[in-house]
């Protein structure tokens, strides 16, 4: 038990000082190791690495075809397309509004959450200079749009937290859709009004806005193809993955096929698209396997085995056990699909059984992991964190405490709702 603590600490100490994954997991997995008795070479060449391969297996085709799903509607323009009309519906005067809703329809639409950054922060310059909101309400406006209730809670997104669990407890992505419905409204109206009072309090003290000082990344302008023809890709994979019960890899395809035709006049751009959607695919997916791995190294242990005692000896619902397990590894990790990757490899079984012997549905166990994925992961050495602060020229001083709010306390409490609803036999 010592050492998988240890071995958590390490792993979540060297993340936040910036170390990359991809080597603490495995050092982190070796103080598991040596600590829990195993061979040290052993528990790295074989334990190790058929965790990391096997979470590439299953998952790689899923990360490659998104990355290259999103870099299309960014490098063709169709992303912002969409993020204009929304904006120009919502108006500048609601400018959080406007933003929000950007980055959580390009999320929900498939498109990844690095890319939603890129694509939604020059609108949101426009429109926090237009209605002179401070910027450092940027950051956790679209964190909230893109790390939330779109990534997690919202009924079929095609992203990955709300699809690792399908492979778990035998459901699809609309599992639980009253939990997930709730949790969506917990999020997104909590956290919209906790940036409208954070708007007005910073007003009042008389910080509004400010030019930022590197402007090279601002492009306001830019070819943008027709919003209706650009949202056809993210309904396409909607539809195909939630109506017609599509794989999640032909889901893509068909988006990606669409988005070919549809800018055959661009096609000069394509190969370079594809090019750097799958070559961040690698990074993204060998990430999370490596953070797998060590979940893989940690269920190897005998310490392991009392480790899960004291999960499943949490009193009262078992989903609260799932929840707290999900959390603290995601947090661990600084990786939502990470951590819930690690929880589900180890435990995903046992609440499986949980769930057959309880008659708690399965899809409840679902939309508890994927909820609490999305809760402690967002703490400061989160990749997407760390990037969405870079692109907007933000510190953490500056604007850490509002992804604080919107995309770690508040999800949450998202859970703890759902798992209430979820209590009184409501899914």
């Amino acid at each position: 038990m010592f050492g998988i603590i240890l071995g958590l600490i390490v792993l979540m100490a060297l993340a936040y000082m910036g170390w990359s994954i991809l080597w603490v997991a495995p050092i982190a997995a070796g103080v598991v190791a040596l600590t829990g008795g195993l061979d040290l070479l052993e528990a790295y060449t074989d334990t190790y690495m058929s965790g990391f391969v096997g979470f590439a297996k299953s998952w790689f085709p899923v990360f490659m075809l998104g990355a290259i799903f999103g870099k299309l509607m960014e490098d063709t323009g169709m992303a912002r397309s969409v993020a204009v009309a929304l904006t120009k519906v919502i108006g500048t005067k609601r400018a959080i509004l406007g933003v929000l809703a950007s980055a959580a329809v390009l999320t929900y639409g498939g498109v990844s959450l690095f890319v939603v950054v890129f694509a939604v922060y020059p609108l949101a310059l426009t429109l926090f200079r237009e209605a002179n909101i401070s910027r450092r309400l940027i950051p956790g406006t679209v964190a909230l749009g893109a790390f939330t209730f779109t990534m997690t809670a919202v009924p079929g997104t095609p992203q990955i937290q709300n699809l690792i669990p399908t492979e778990h407890f035998y459901t699809d992505a609309m599992a639980a859709p009253v939990m997930g419905i709730a949790a969506t409204i917990v999020m997104a109206v909590g956290g919209y009004f906790y940036l409208r009072w954070r708007e007005k309090k910073l007003a009042a003290a008389g910080e509004t806005y400010t030019e930022p000082q590197d402007k090279k990344i601002i492009n306001e302008e830019g070819d943008t193809p027709n919003f209706l023809l650009s949202i056809l890709p993210l309904l396409t994979v909607l539809i195909t993955l939630n109506l017609l019960g599509w794989d999640i890899v032909v889901a893509l395809l068909s988006g990606i096929v669409l988005i070919l035709l549809l800018n055959l006049a661009k096609f000069k751009r394509f190969v370079k698209a594809i090019n750097n959607g799958a070559t961040g695919s690698v990074i993204a997916i060998i990430n999370t396997s490596a953070a797998v791995g060590f979940g893989t190294v940690v269920q190897a242990v005998p310490g392991f085995d009392r480790l899960t005692e004291l999960l499943m000896g949490i009193k009262g619902n078992p989903l609260i056990s799932e929840a707290v397990a999900v959390n603290l590894l995601a947090g661990a990790t600084g990786s939502a699909s990470g951590g819930m990757g690690i929880a589900l490899e180890a435990l995903g079984s046992r609440y499986y059984e949980i769930a057959q012997q309880t008659g708690i549905d399965p899809e409840a166990f679902h939309r508890v992991a994927s909820l609490s994925s999305g809760g402690l992961d967002a703490l400061p050495h989160n990749g997407a964190v760390l990037t969405l602060l870079t692109i907007t020229g933000m510190t953490h001083k500056d604007s850490y405490k509002d992804i604080f709010i919107v995309a770690v306390v508040i999800p949450i409490v998202a859970v703890a709702v759902a798992i209430l609803i979820a209590s009184v036999g409501i899914y």
